[in-house]
């Protein structure tokens, strides 16, 4: 599969008042007409095909970054980091800044560690229910 089908990944949701998920394109079978996704595309829910900005990406890693920051902690922290391979791909040489992004939230008393991952098991900070997420980037922090 072209490695263009990664800058344009499908947003799908049950309906409208739902959160997003996103799901990567990893195949295309002309042959059968069909498409493979990484993650569950159940039938009857809304898509939209999206496509990749790079400066928002960065932007809202830093977003992440500030909602996950604890206001309040005052001693050292950690921040485990899991972004999806498939997100490195299409940002190449910007996940520094994207890294850079999320680090100038924090401070220097956080240290950030973390790993690239084929997709991420993680909850919007709203619901306590954990989803498959592609092309995204988690952040868990820890403070004492």
């Amino acid at each position: 599969m072209p490695a263009s089908g990664l800058r344009f990944p499908l947003s799908i949701q049950a309906d409208k008042s739902e959160h997003s998920l996103i799901r990567t394109l990893l195949a295309v079978d002309e042959s059968a007409n069909s498409l493979t996704f990484a993650g569950d595309v159940p039938q009857g829910y809304l898509c939209r095909l999206m496509r990749t900005n790079l400066d928002n990406l960065i932007e809202n890693a830093g977003m992440a970054a500030d909602a996950a920051h604890s206001e309040t902690a005052q001693n050292a922290g950690l921040c485990l980091v899991v972004s999806c391979v498939g997100r490195r791909l299409v940002m190449g040489q910007l996940t520094e800044e994207e890294l850079d992004a999320v680090k100038g939230k924090l401070g220097e008393s956080t240290t950030i560690t973390g790993y690239y991952s084929y997709g991420e098991l993680a909850p919007f900070s709203d619901i306590l229910k954990c989803q498959l997420h592609n092309q995204t980037m988690t952040l868990t922090t820890i403070y004492e």
